[in-house]
């Protein structure tokens, strides 16, 4: 079996095979409420055949937004809202579902990509006041965040546990906590965003604190055993900014912790990244997290990786244990079926596709089970 469709194990959940949907943002909730959008959205994304989807970064407060339009779960309403989301993939998928917990901090208050993206001006009407580790926006230009008070963190602290509560009260599979991409944890995390003189500032260990606490708290409130993972961005792609050397350390204190899985990506908090942009540009940064980590936690790659030979080199190079496949399964929601077909493999699907496997490929689709 190619070792891309063999199972694997995130803490105490079984994934059939190592394809992941990473978290991407649709901009399309209403008041942090899930939509139609959603239902087809995810209802089409459970049908891939891939070993695990991971929901959108979704607000643990309404001030963590993204934009507007982030689907949040700081209010009951938006547990209701989501529910027939998730009964409509548990009918028709068997497909494990992850939930990813954030907050935008400093990058809050933002257009949606189509509009153009960036920082809302203060004073548009859709604009509200942002939160980051430091009074220092993402842009010299963008409006001004406030410096946490230890009351805040402790609040957000509190929301994210509180958030964790709601997602797990819907039966999701897995949590993720999102401390990637130049967002609110990351905030913490790098000293180009970090100039606290506390507790939570200057050193590694004070950097970290906020992120361990989280996870901490998030792990306390669960049931023992439920998996909790966490995305971080391995390098900030600027000298003297967050790097992959401080990304170990973090990742050897998380699976200290009992973490189930390293979801390794880069970038997104500093505007003078460098950024060697080509295929599967950021695999070396999850190599040589899995190295440091000597099997403690799988580490999920991503970053450009696009066809079923590359994901699976990267897999036999032993240079992550999972694959993340983002934007190329938004354009090819069938991905693992092709990735099956040229691999030799086999794949879930539901009874009602399995007529239309291609010539010369039967037995590709095998009939997935459903709750």
């Amino acid at each position: 079996m190619p070792a891309l469709f063999s199972p694997i194990r995130f803490g105490s959940l079984e994934l059939a095979n190592r394809i992941v949907i990473p978290p991407m943002c649709m901009y399309s909730a209403e008041e942090g409420c899930a939509t139609s959008w959603h239902l087809m959205h995810y209802g089409q994304l459970a049908q891939s055949g891939a070993g695990l989807l991971i929901l959108e970064a979704t607000a643990v407060e309404a001030r963590g937004r993204i934009s507007a339009h982030d689907l949040g779960l700081w209010n009951d309403a938006q547990v209701q809202a989501l529910r027939p989301v998730l009964a409509h993939i548990r009918r028709h998928s068997p497909m494990p579902v992850c939930m990813q917990l954030a907050h935008a901090g400093r990058k809050a208050s933002s257009r949606r990509p189509w509009e153009g993206g960036g920082a809302l001006p203060a004073d548009h009407p859709e604009a509200w006041p942002t939160i980051s580790a430091s009074a220092q926006g993402f842009l010299p230009t963008d409006p001004q965040p406030s410096s946490a008070t230890l009351a805040d963190i402790a609040q957000i602290t509190q929301a994210f546990v509180d958030a964790a509560l709601r997602a797990h009260s819907l039966g999701l599979d897995a949590l993720e906590l999102h401390a990637a991409h130049g967002y609110l944890l990351h905030q913490f995390l790098s000293p180009l965003s970090n100039l606290r003189d506390d507790a939570y500032g200057g050193s590694l260990d004070n950097r970290m604190r906020l992120t361990l606490e989280v996870f901490d708290a998030i792990q306390a409130a669960l049931p023992a055993g439920f998996p909790l993972g966490v995305r971080i961005s391995a390098t900030d792609w600027v000298d003297g900014g967050w790097d992959l050397a401080q990304s170990q350390v973090l990742a050897q204190a998380l699976a200290h912790r009992g973490c189930a899985f390293l979801h390794v990506s880069s970038a997104a908090l500093h505007p003078a990244q460098q950024i060697p942009i080509g295929p599967g540009y950021q695999v070396p940064l999850a190599a040589g997290l899995r190295d440091s980590l000597h099997g403690a936690m799988p580490v999920i790659a991503v970053g450009l990786i696009t066809d079923a030979q590359q994901a699976q080199a990267i897999l036999d190079a032993g240079q992550a244990d999972a694959i993340g496949v983002a934007r190329a399964m938004l354009y090819n929601p069938r991905w693992p079926w092709e990735a099956a077909r040229q691999l030799g493999a086999q794949v879930a699907a539901a009874p009602q596709y399995l007529r239309c496997e291609p010539h010369g490929a039967k037995g590709l689709l095998q009939s997935a089970a459903t709750a």
